[in-house]
């Protein structure tokens, strides 16, 4: 048992040790190191904005290499279909337009179009870079 070493609880209360039988050595990990922004953490939860206006752009895994990208939250006011119509001849990929759980429209485009969508939504003054929330890997 000449592997095993013990250090003591920090100062958050987390017990951390590292056990190594070649190296024989502990290493202690601070409290600093183990904060981290919360994915848990629910867009309205952030100071001043509430879930309903970010727009939100996330990537799907389909199958094998393929994925979809998903762009919810637009405004209703706004022409979903033509906003979908510029995406396809703009980003040479396809797309359609599907109704959610809350009967919200949201546009699917084939492929990762991600970074593509940010900037076509800034660029024609549809949303503020900063109401965009990209997810995904």
């Amino acid at each position: 048992m000449s592997g095993l070493q013990f250090n003591n609880f920090d100062a958050s209360g987390i017990f951390v040790f590292f056990w190594s039988p070649t190296l024989n050595a502990s290493v202690h990990c601070s409290s600093s190191c183990l904060h981290s922004a919360d994915a848990f953490k629910d867009a309205a939860d952030e100071k001043g904005g509430t879930q309903g206006d970010k727009v939100h752009v996330r990537v799907q895994q389909r199958n094998g290499r393929k994925c979809i990208t998903t762009v919810a939250g637009l405004a209703d006011d706004l022409d979903i279909k033509r906003i979908c119509k510029a995406f396809k001849k703009n980003f040479s990929c396809n797309g359609a337009v599907q109704k959610d759980e809350e009967d919200k429209e949201v546009i699917q485009l084939s492929g990762d179009q991600r970074t593509n969508v940010k900037e076509f939504l800034v660029d024609q003054e549809i949303c503020h870079s900063d109401t965009i929330v990209l997810h995904g890997f």
